[in-house]
């Protein structure tokens, strides 16, 4: 009786691990200055469930979605956060735009498989 309460307790515990969120972080030293697309010299990004892709500010915690899915939870309640401009740099290159998302949606993805 205690093998198997044992047993069905370390499955437990092991499924959660597994549906842990995966997290990353990420420098501005190493996306390189040209880059990097936020007011922060270091941030987190986070894969959660159904694919949901957030940047997280290590020093408040505050994540901000990077796709669709994520702005979808945020929107719903699931999770809380605020919009990624509040944190997204300007384009020198292009007055009036964001830095470009497009190398922090790819790294972010890679921890989702």
């Amino acid at each position: 009786m205690k093998k198997s309460i044992l047993t069905l307790l370390l499955l437990v515990c092991a499924g959660g691990a597994f549906a842990a969120p995966q997290i990353i972080t990420v420098s501005r030293f190493e996306m390189g200055k040209d880059n990097w697309a936020f007011n922060r010299e270091e941030v987190m990004l986070s894969c959660r469930a159904g694919q949901a892709l957030f940047v997280i500010n290590p020093s408040t915690l505050m994540q901000y979605p990077l796709n669709d899915i994520a702005e979808q939870q945020v929107a719903s309640g699931k999770t809380t956060g605020q919009p990624i401009s509040v944190i997204q740099i300007d384009d020198p290159q292009a007055p009036g735009q964001k830095k470009s998302l497009a190398p922090f949606i790819e790294r972010a993805q890679k921890l989702c498989s």
